[in-house]
């Protein structure tokens, strides 16, 4: 409970106008992000804000901005392309559900099968998605467009350097709406990305029969941006852990986040997650409590309901700017160094999810073959370090072979090769000694080599005798071989 507590009392002034940045980084993202998923604007907006406000209360991780988010919405497209708004409000409920039960039974343990290498990959590949997101802001406009983004990042990364109590990317909206106030000029608006919110969210219930057809259609969907959800916000909280070097609980996360997604369905919202560019930027201007998180739901409700015309003529520049800084801060610099002077396979597991997340847009899939990958270059880097050394007894011939390493489903062939199985020479002993007092047996595989490198020398008439197994090992071949250690 003092742990909880002491997440609201951070510098309240300052969590608050850290929520600002964050609320401003989150509107052009949960607009484009809404049109991903064939969704109107105002369905992300307020699946944004009750996520928000659940999840200041009910999450592990303070200072995480958590709304709707784009690798959620190219989950959920398929749903309501195929059978409509109705069925991706159900699956949202739903996803809700599963996440809750996620974080019961504490699943979030198997998120430290994720390296450091494929966490620094995720942060670079969604650093260059939020970038490429702004893209298509910048195609095809006038030159006023590019002049009104220079001044943004001139403010924002300028300001800093004289003044600190205002965070620079409110100082770029303020300035940037002003400018196109007084002097009109050919630039987005605001209100040119989509309907804005014009009232305040309500309850409503899916109008669908739950039936088992029901079920059977959201299923597979409600599954799928479950896990790709709980991932985006644990990655993303143990990248907030880094930064600031603070714990989160991770189990509270889940469960949280699964309520919050909940609650988002419950008031006609899409599902959401962790927002890694938001949650950089909040944290980068002074975010570091649940008041921040907070303020960035109820200030994007303030913002879309009564400051609605307001925030209609923020140019779109301005927000283009935020988000290359965002981009810019997530981005981790560091590694491209790093490349030359870490460990060739942690570097090829750092540029592949890269690559799988920018090519697919799935962070996912590209967070899967980095795990998948970290685990087959450990698994082969232990399997390499198996020694078989070979001694015979020169007065009895007798073979003795000291195994020392990790044997499982890696190195159990390495560990047959080594050993030899031609026929007793004429004046040889036949006595073999296997010493596994430097070795371990991991899994069925192993015990498999072993059980074969026994009946293989029996065969041929030798007397083989195991030795030095240590007790896990010494269980483990009792139980799937037919040889006792």
């Amino acid at each position: 409970m003092t742990g909880y507590l002491g997440g609201w009392k951070a510098n309240p002034v300052r969590e608050c106008l850290a929520g600002m940045v964050a609320t401003f980084a989150l509107i052009p993202e949960v607009i484009a992000f809404a049109f991903v998923a064939g969704v109107d604007p105002s369905v992300g907006l307020y699946a944004s804000f009750i996520i928000s406000i659940v999840i200041a209360f009910t999450g592990g991780r303070p200072a995480m901005i958590s709304a709707a988010a784009g690798s959620v919405a190219l989950v959920a497209a398929g749903l309501v392309h195929a059978h409509g708004v109705q069925y991706l409000l159900l699956a949202t409920l739903l996803c809700g559900v599963i996440q809750i039960v996620f974080g019961l039974l504490r699943l979030h343990v198997l998120m430290r099968f994720v390296s450091r290498p494929v966490r620094t990959g995720f942060v670079n590949a969604l650093a260059i998605l939020i970038f490429s997101a702004q893209l298509p802001h910048l195609t095809g406009v006038s030159w006023q467009t590019w002049m009104l983004l220079g001044i943004g990042l001139a403010i924002i990364y300028g300001v800093p350097r004289f003044f600190t109590a205002i965070p620079s990317p409110l100082i770029c909206i303020v300035v940037l709406t002003v400018i196109v106030t007084l002097y009109p000029m050919p630039v987005a608006r605001v209100s040119d990305l989509g309907h804005l919110p014009d009232g305040l969210p309500l309850p409503v219930l899916p109008h669908l029969p739950f039936t088992s057809e029901t079920l059977e259609i959201i299923f597979p969907a409600a599954l799928a941006m479950a896990m790709v959800g709980l991932l985006e916000s644990l990655m993303t909280a143990r990248v907030v852990d880094d930064l600031t070097s603070t714990p989160s609980d991770k189990r509270q996360e889940s469960i949280g986040l699964g309520l919050a997604n909940c609650a988002s369905g419950l008031f006609g919202g899409i599902a959401g997650c962790g927002m890694i560019g938001q949650t950089v930027g909040n944290i980068r201007y002074g975010g570091r409590g649940r008041l921040s998180t907070l303020f960035a739901g109820v200030f994007l409700l303030v913002l879309m309901v009564l400051l609605r015309p307001l925030v209609a003529q923020v140019p779109v520049a301005a927000l283009v700017a935020i988000m290359v800084m965002v981009s810019a801060s997530t981005f981790s610099w560091s590694s491209i160094k790093e490349l030359t002077s870490h460990p060739p396979l942690a570097s090829t597991v750092m540029v592949v999810t890269v690559v799988v997340v920018v090519l697919t847009h799935n962070l996912a899939a590209g967070v899967a073959v980095g795990v998948l990958l970290s685990g087959v270059f450990f698994a082969s880097n232990v399997s390499s370090m198996l020694k078989v050394d070979k001694t015979q007894d020169a007065r009895t011939g007798s073979v003795h072979y000291a195994v020392k390493g990790e044997v499982f489903f890696a190195s159990a062939e390495l560990l047959e090769d080594s050993i030899e199985y031609g026929e007793p020479a004429a004046g040889n002993g036949t006595a073999v000694t296997i010493d596994l007092s430097q070795a371990h047996i991991w899994d069925s595989t192993g015990t498999g080599a072993i059980e074969t490198i026994v009946t293989s020398l029996k065969e041929r008439g030798y007397v083989v005798q195991l030795t030095g197994l240590n007790q896990k090992s010494s269980s483990l071949l009792e139980r799937c071989s037919s040889i006792s250690g």
